[in-house]
């Protein structure tokens, strides 16, 4: 995660790279997003005010001052001081973050500025250090917020609202921003101040959360270097400095490849078969770059490799030459010309396998797993276990689409390529379940799909999700805002969602991140706690005309995930913010709570309220639901190795692989496709080049967390099975536990102490290969 001292975050990282090419489970890879995201800041916002007395958001702030606007910090007060000279809005105080004031030009003034005064106060704690928490932990939690809060909002915004003058100024400030975080993660101080508390008689009386603040304070302080000394310890911060402009660098060079693709349309027999949804955003594209009588009936279109593009030309083109360009186009994103990404690749393997030796390990993968749930050689383990299971499906599979092709009569049976697979593999899922997803979209209007999300969650968890808009300022007038009740309708937590795709400044992917962490320390105004705020981000098909976003359901999957990772932050009952909601939990567990929210997609009750008509307000047929549930585990054999491959490939790359040697990463790759791929993959294939995950997020040599956590959450999904899914009474007291469990308990008790806590026993495997269809399901 970067040079800074770690507090895990989500997010984490779906497909945006690959999520069209691979066909794989696409509410996992979308979150491709989450990952880069938090690797760069776990970011958690401060949220200041000016509020009526009676408003429910003056928890966050304290007693008013005259002639100036409440803040919630001391430090702020100074922040505002200088505010008001330089007029920045990333100095100023704030209810919630300014991102609809935020330019580029505030970038460099205010992180500097910042960053001035965040010196002076750590050369004062460090002066002042003592081991306790009142001397120690409160004001290192004071530090980190600080910037975390001001960072995040620039940070986002790149994410979202790209530009290359935001990108020149991060460019010129993250350097100062790394050395800060260095310097503070290797704080002798501060680290001898925290093993003094760890080796004190006090220890044992301490809560589970503060020891595990305590510990992974300590952890993180050896990971970021605080041991090293002298040339070894400048070595180590030249690396980090350099690691954070090349997985920048990565991160807009996939963006820029993806954004460069534009192929014009205008005879539409070259685009037969794709479906009204799909014409329409094309030529509503079409406009955007200037064809400003494009319709979809008769044109032009502009195809891109944007997640909603690109899946509608690999699914649903006749073209086959025109599914070949495309599929070529995405699979050798950013690399080639100036946004190649083959020597930034290679750079940031040899620079992580230098960091590894110097902190005294083998490979990075040792540096990466030691703050996570697994060993190499259990991620190994359960990576093959599932090879196994998948791998006779995954070739039934193929032999399935290929006779299925050459019944159809098509010419391409006896050639069958990887262009053709999500075409033919559409085509075989209709005929074989009498299923047309395209044809489900009308019943997936994004208002009543939220509307059945909000409803599941106050069935299971007991929360209200109530629409706050206008109450915090956003960044595009698509976002919507959001207030999380309790029972007793007392807000506990609030969240942005940012729906739709915009492929001209924004990254592609979904994910969810922190903005403001839960906590006690940073109460004001005589409240206890200070309340979470997060935001998720997807990147669906936006509205077309007069319709709404009508989504496919493997984008209300996503929605799904996404909000999973959304409740875990914003249901802690954690007060340290250290180890508060998402904060502080071991990487490998945190898609738990996501791909656990994922199974309800299937519940009956739940799909049936969400999925209705947006013209007729007409109820999901419940053959259709039937057949929804029949295709459910439809090729999910080569759903799962295509996510073994991506796993191994990681590991690989970071354990054994020789990144000076004579070997290429794409060597490696093959290699790795021998025993996860059914069909080879192309020579020129180069999906490493837009492998977000691993090059420019949190998940180097950690992929594989998708399918360990996958295990946790059929597991923990299973319990409500047994419970029974039509039991109402069961389903909400398994729901409650789940809540005062898995999304209460944060960071502050291990993962698997957090599970055990919730099931009862140790997680097995079986539940995920039976969801899966790789078991046969019990008699």
């Amino acid at each position: 995660m970067g040079p800074r001292r770690q507090r895990s975050t989500i997010l984490f990282l779906f497909l945006a790279a690959m999520l069209p090419i691979l066909s794989s489970s696409v509410s996992h890879l979308l979150s491709a997003r989450l990952a880069p995201a938090l690797a760069r800041n776990p970011s958690r916002l401060l949220l200041l005010s000016v509020l009526p007395s009676s408003s429910p958001l003056r928890a966050f702030c304290p007693l008013p001052r005259p002639s100036a606007r409440a803040t919630c910090s001391a430090a702020y007060s100074a922040m505002a001081e200088a505010a008001v000279d330089t007029d920045n809005p990333l100095l100023a105080d704030f209810d919630f973050p300014p991102f609809d004031a935020v330019q580029p030009a505030h970038v460099r003034p205010g992180i500097r500025a910042l960053l001035a005064r965040l010196e002076g106060e750590l050369e004062a704690l460090e002066k002042g250090v003592e081991p306790a928490w009142g001397k120690l932990v409160v004001p290192l939690e004071r530090i980190t917020d600080r910037l975390d809060v001001v960072w995040n909002v620039v940070d986002h915004l790149k994410a979202v609202k790209d530009s290359a003058d935001l990108r020149a100024a991060v460019e010129d400030v993250q350097p100062e921003k790394v050395k800060f975080y260095l310097r503070l993660g290797q704080s002798k101080p501060i680290y001898e101040a925290f093993n003094a508390i760890r080796n004190s008689s006090e220890w044992d009386s301490l809560s589970d959360a503060r020891k595990r603040v305590v510990e992974g304070q300590i952890k993180d302080a050896v990971l970021g270097g605080v041991a090293l000394e002298d040339e070894q310890r400048e070595k180590f911060n030249q690396i980090q400095q350099e690691l954070e402009k090349l997985t920048e660098k990565f991160s807009e060079n996939v963006l820029d490849a993806t954004k460069k693709f534009e192929k014009l349309i205008t005879d539409k027999k070259e685009i037969d078969g794709l479906p009204a949804s799909a014409l329409g955003l094309a030529a509503q594209t079409a406009v955007s770059k200037g064809h400003e009588n494009a319709t979809a009936d008769n044109g032009p279109w502009v195809i891109t490799l944007d997640a909603p593009s690109f899946s509608a030309v690999m699914q649903h083109a006749k073209n086959r030459a025109l599914r070949e360009e495309v599929y070529r186009a995405y699979l050798t994103r950013a690399s080639s010309g100036d946004v190649d990404n083959t020597d930034i690749i290679s750079q940031i393997l040899k620079l992580r396998l230098k960091k590894a030796k110097l902190l005294g390990y083998k490979n990075y993968a040792e540096v990466s797993l030691a703050r996570k749930m697994a060993t190499v050689d259990r991620v190994q383990e359960l990576l093959e276990k599932i090879r196994a299971a998948s791998w006779d499906h995954a070739v039934q599979d193929m032999e399935d689409l290929k006779a299925f092709v050459k019944d159809s009569g098509s010419a391409e049976a006896n050639d069958l390529a990887n262009w053709d697979l999500n075409f033919w593999s559409e085509r075989l899922r209709e005929s074989k379940y009498d299923i047309d997803e395209e044809s489900l979209r009308p019943y997936f209007a994004l208002p009543k799909v939220m509307d059945g999300l909000f409803s599941l969650a106050n069935k299971l968890f007991g929360i209200n999700v109530e629409p706050a808009d206008g109450l915090a300022p956003v960044w595009n007038s698509d976002v919507k805002f959001y207030c999380v009740k309790d029972s007793s309708n007392s807000p506990v937590a609030y969240f942005y969602f940012d729906p739709y795709s915009r492929p001209s400044e924004k990254r592609g992917g979904a994910w969810m991140n922190v903005v403001f962490s839960r906590s006690r320390m940073l109460a004001r105004n005589g409240s206890s706690v200070r309340l979470p705020v997060a935001h998720m981000v997807c990147n669906q098909m936006p509205p077309v005309g007069d319709k709404p976003s009508l989504m496919t359901f493997r984008e209300v999957e996503t929605v799904f995930h996404e909000f999973g990772h959304a409740l875990q932050h914003m249901l802690t009952t954690q007060d340290e913010a250290f180890v508060a909601g998402i904060s502080g939990i071991e990487w490998d567990a945190v898609e738990l709570p996501s791909q656990f929210m994922e199974n309800w997609c299937y519940h009956k009750e739940t799909l049936l309220s969400i999925a209705k008509h947006y013209e007729t307000g007409e109820v999901l047929p419940e053959e259709i639901y039937a057949k929804l549930v029949a295709a459910k585990n439809f090729r999910s054999g080569s759903f799962s190795l295509r996510q073994i491959r991506f796993a191994s490939v990681d590991m690989e790359l970071h354990t054994t692989y020789d990144p000076s040697g004579p070997v290429s990463v794409y060597d490696v790759d093959r290699k790795v496709a021998e025993r996860t791929q059914v069909l080879a993959p192309l020579p020129e294939d180069r999906f490493l080049c837009g492998f977000s995950h691993i090059f420019a997020g949190g998940y180097a040599a950690g992929y594989y967390s998708y399918k360990w956590a996958e295990v946790l959450s059929a597991d923990a999904f299973s319990a409500f099975e047994d419970a029974g899914l039509d039991n109402e009474k069961a389903i909400k007291e398994t729901g409650r536990r789940f809540r005062d469990t898995v999304l209460a308990l944060g960071g502050g008790n291990s993962p698997f102490e957090v599970f055990v806590s919730f099931r009862g026993r140790e997680p097995s495997p079986e539940p995920l290969l039976r969801h899966n269809g790789l078991l046969p399901v019990a008699a």
